[in-house]
């Protein structure tokens, strides 16, 4: 069977790959997202798929049943839950669209798979009861889960929120938890390292700025040999804490000697930023940041996308490599 699938909130297309990876024969009908930045990178990977610029909320049940589409992925704006939104939930007027497409559900009977990302926290919204009681509503099975790239072998954290959901009407062998799972049966022992994503001869323009190296102290800092980095956000590279790991070709024992050292001066000293400046710390370039979420190798950011750009767009993506194993639970 060949999938028609609508990928709403296509940002710049996790998802896409997610389903190219997964072998699974089908295509994208049309993709949907109002952030003109994120479209041209869409654009730019996938310049044969039809991208519509356009609100969510513009989207009619009959417009949607022209597209004669069997399957939604979507990742809706996290922010109403999490801790920079200030978990605002269903009073957050960016849950105005996914709330809009909850309605729409039951007027959508061609609709046969869901496949939904969003932030840690959403389990415990209202918004996502609203969501469940809809699905039961509409006479789907569905499962939950909160899982980490980490699982699935890969050398970061971003623990996420998906939720997979399937007519009743078609068979499905996957055998239903009432609970959250938070780990899948899987053949992943091992974490690569993070030698294995490195960039060589990465420009000094990736170098931690001498502003942001006097908070040096509380940087999450990784190695070649490191099996592990912070999740990436949008604020990566303009703010330290919570936004994402740093890198150096040093070796633990040489930070850890140099910070020794530099904390013998106060931290907003010249004195304490000169002797971190040693370290040569960096931020993970997007190409980097890009492997770390499991996009293709030959996933690529336009010429006119800048950096900045770049980490925003990353930060509010998906990690590819999670979600094509739950299209492959989904579609079993």
């Amino acid at each position: 069977m060949s999938h028609r699938i609508l990928e709403l909130y296509s940002g710049i297309g996790g998802m896409h790959c997610a389903w190219n990876g997964s072998g699974l024969n089908g295509q994208i009908i049309l993709a949907v997202d109002i952030n003109n930045v994120a479209n041209d990178v869409y654009k730019c990977n996938f310049p044969n798929t039809l991208l519509s610029n356009r609100n969510i909320q513009s989207l009619t049940p009959e417009y949607i049943k022209e597209l004669n589409v069997n399957t939604i992925l979507m990742s809706p704006p996290c922010q109403p839950f999490s801790r920079n939104g200030k978990y605002l939930d269903e009073t957050d007027t960016r849950t105005s669209s996914f709330l809009y497409l909850i309605t729409l559900l039951q007027h959508l009977e061609k609709i046969e798979y869901i496949l939904m990302e969003n932030v840690k926290g959403f389990e415990c919204s209202t918004v996502r009861n609203l969501y469940i009681n809809k699905l039961k509503e509409c006479n789907y099975n569905y499962q939950e889960f909160l899982l980490c790239p980490s699982s699935f072998g890969m050398p970061n954290s971003r623990l996420r929120y998906y939720c997979i959901a399937r007519r009743k009407t078609s068979e499905w062998h996957f055998k239903r938890k009432e609970e959250v799972i938070t780990s899948l049966p899987n053949d992943y022992r091992d974490c690569m390292a993070l030698e294995d994503i490195i960039e060589k001869n990465v420009p000094e323009k990736y170098l931690v700025s001498d502003k942001l190296l006097k908070r040096a102290n509380i940087m999450d800092i990784c190695y070649k040999d490191s099996t592990r980095s912070c999740c990436f956000t949008k604020a990566y590279t303009h703010y330290v804490e919570g936004t994402g790991s740093v890198y150096t070709d040093a070796s633990p024992q040489e930070v850890e000697d140099c910070l020794r050292l530099a904390n013998t001066f106060d931290y907003k000293s010249n004195e304490f930023v000169e002797k971190i400046k040693q370290l040569k710390l960096r931020f993970f370039t997007p190409n980097e940041v890009l492997s770390l979420m499991m996009f293709p190798k030959n996933y690529k950011f336009p010429e006119n996308i800048t950096t900045k750009q770049c980490y925003r767009l990353l930060g509010n993506s998906v990690n590819v490599k999670v979600i094509t194993e739950l299209l492959k639970i989904l579609f079993e």
